[in-house]
């Protein structure tokens, strides 16, 4: 069973028991996060759900540390006018391992939409 989540911007491909970095997030290691947006659930037979049938699913994780990225220098330069600009920049991420998902069952995204 894996799922895909959005957060920080971006998508993620997780299944139970993997760890991933994503953009900073509020929280002290240890405690526990549920990412609500949730695009997509594959089932354990084989089934895909996406778009409406995820409503309602959830993924629960639990926040492993925080960290920064590796520096990313950022060079600016305008030929013949003695420019020359040089930046560095690192981005915040918070690891999380991510405990289980939990697809809503039968019914349950239409109640979540307000009935279809």
């Amino acid at each position: 069973m894996y799922a895909v989540i959005e957060t920080g911007g971006k998508q993620y491909r997780v299944a139970p028991g993997d760890t991933i970095a994503v953009e900073k997030l509020a929280g002290e290691p240890g405690s526990e996060v549920q990412f609500e947006h949730v695009v997509a659930v594959a089932q354990p037979e084989g089934q895909l759900l996406v778009g409406r049938e995820t409503a309602g699913a959830t993924v629960r994780a639990t926040i492993k540390g925080h960290g920064r990225g590796g520096k990313v220098t950022v060079f600016k330069f305008k030929r013949k006018k003695q420019y020359k600009k040089t930046i560095g920049h690192r981005q915040d991420y918070t690891e999380v391992v991510v405990n289980e998902i939990v697809a809503a069952g039968p019914g349950e995204g239409e109640e979540a939409q307000g009935g279809a």
